[in-house]
This record gives C-alpha cells, sequence and structure tokens, in this order.
C-alpha cells in the first residue's frame, strides 16, 4: 500500500464521518438556536430546558437516519477497506 492510497482512504474515511454526523450536529444546532430564543424571550433559565428536548430531537433524527448511517459505512467498508486489507 502506497502512502498515497492511505492518506485517500483516510480522506474518504473522514468524508464519510462528516457525512454521517451531519444530520445529528444540523438538529443539535437548530434546536440549541431554537430553544435559547425561546429562553432568551421568555427568561426561562432552566438547564433541563435545554438539554432535554435537544436530546430528544437527535435521538429522533438518530433513529430516523440510522440506515443512512448504516448504508454509508458498510458501503465504505465494503468498497475500500476491505479490498485494502484482502491486498487488493
Amino acid at each position: 500500500m502506497t502512502d498515497a492510497a492511505l492518506y485517500d482512504v483516510m480522506r474518504q474515511g473522514l468524508w464519510v464521518a462528516v457525512t454521517i454526523s451531519a444530520p445529528l450536529l444540523t438538529v443539535a444546532l437548530v434546536a440549541g438556536v431554537v430553544i435559547g430564543l425561546f429562553q432568551a424571550l421568555t427568561s426561562v433559565q432552566e438547564m433541563t430546558l435545554t438539554f432535554v428536548p435537544k436530546v430528544a430531537a437527535m435521538m429522533a433524527v438518530f433513529w430516523v437516519s440510522m440506515s443512512f448511517m448504516t448504508g454509508s459505512l458498510v458501503t465504505f467498508f465494503t468498497k475500500l477497506v476491505i479490498p485494502m486489507i484482502a491486498g487488493g
């Protein structure tokens, strides 16, 4: 295995990680902004108000996008990682 091939697989692995984490991070960002805006408008400073809805939204999005995440990882490993391990 050459250095270029190793760097290419690492680059693609990082891109898969970004693609997989994007839905969860986007929902966390949007939920945090909405809850922060709600807290600023109502002057309610309850810590559970920020934590519980954000975690619930992230769990819901994770549950919906699990098949996409699994498919992306399986494709990455079957097309790139396993053939490199096998020497192909």
